[in-house]
């Protein structure tokens, strides 16, 4: 992947013009698919992704100007510091509000782009193009208001602070839920394997601090070096490291401190209970942040701790 710094302005504009087509033909495959039961959102889709038109035959037009008639095919993968998309628009069917926030995401994740792109470029002409396109993005949100007004009913719309939520999800729930499920899950197996096999409470409780703080500084790492947030918006890298890291030593530590009672099998039934405890409470967060279904989520994260408890426990007493 190459870093985004290092693109020219050709390159630059090559890959604005590959995110506007992107986002044009995602409105369109929304719009298609909400087209029978929503029929009113569709128009209002169906007219943001006429705009991002607009935009991608301005982008088109100044690199052909500029650059000559070849443009570069340069893909938002190709380019380090872009969100994985996931495909929610090939699925079937496709949920109103699950749209609403995937398309706020995206006009935010490009407004991102052309703010971040605009301050880079040295040609004045690029960079007035660049400007132009960041502030349509920006009044994107106007755009849909008006459009709604056109197409949509007092029931279809619904009021949201959609960028409050998605900045606090990107920036603080996603980093602190990947740690928390690290911490909580992958920490069982040596905790509890070293549980079984001593039944020494206090070397369990070594075990599980020396793994916890250890996952704590690894995944914090990890998060930090995975992302400089300069077009996602994802916020400030060591911010997000720190989140994940802390807490991935949190889920660790929570199982680990019961082992500080002295009888055995009461620290071991109270780690049980925190445990529980744990699995709860990520299912909770996955299901009311992340979009995933309760159900679906208790049997992803209840049958990952099982198996990882399990495997520590048959090592355990090996």
């Amino acid at each position: 992947m190459k870093k985004f710094v290092d693109l020219s302005e050709q390159e630059i504009l090559a890959l604005a013009i590959s995110l506007e087509e992107e986002d044009e033909r995602i409105y369109a495959d929304f719009a298609d698919a909400l087209r029978d039961d929503f029929p009113a959102t569709a128009a209002l889709l169906s007219g943001m992704g006429a705009e991002e038109t607009v935009h991608r035959q301005r982008l088109t037009d100044l690199c052909r100007k500029k650059f000559g008639g070849h443009i570069p095919l340069i893909r938002r993968q190709d380019v380090k510091g872009f969100v994985q998309r996931k495909p929610l628009w090939l699925v079937r069917p496709l949920g109103l509000e699950a749209v609403r926030r995937f398309t706020a995401s995206m006009e935010y994740e490009t407004r991102q782009f052309y703010e971040k792109a605009a301050a880079r470029a040295t040609d004045a002409e690029i960079r007035m193009l660049l400007d132009d396109l960041a502030q349509a993005e920006r009044r994107h949100e106007v755009n849909a208001e008006r459009l709604s007004r056109e197409h949509l009913n007092s029931e279809a719309v619904e009021s949201e602070k959609a960028t409050q939520r998605r900045l606090y999800a990107l920036q603080v729930i996603q980093p602190g839920l990947a740690g928390l499920m690290d911490g909580s899950v992958s920490t069982l197996a040596p905790v509890f394997a070293a549980a079984a096999a001593t039944q020494d409470t206090w070397q369990a409780f070594l075990v599980g601090l020396a793994a916890s703080l250890g996952a704590g500084i690894s995944m914090g790492f990890a998060e930090a070096l995975s992302d400089d947030g300069s077009i996602t918006g994802r916020g400030h890298p060591w911010v997000r490291g720190l989140v994940c890291g802390l807490m991935t030593t949190l889920g660790g530590i929570g199982h680990t401190l019961p082992f500080l009672i002295v009888n055995y099998h009461t620290a071991l039934m109270a780690a049980l209970v925190v445990v529980v405890l744990e699995l709860a409470a990520i299912t909770w967060i996955r299901s009311r942040y992340m979009d995933t279904p309760v159900l679906s989520a208790a049997l992803q994260v209840v049958l990952g701790g099982v198996l990882v408890f399990l495997t520590g426990l048959l090592i355990g007493n090996a």
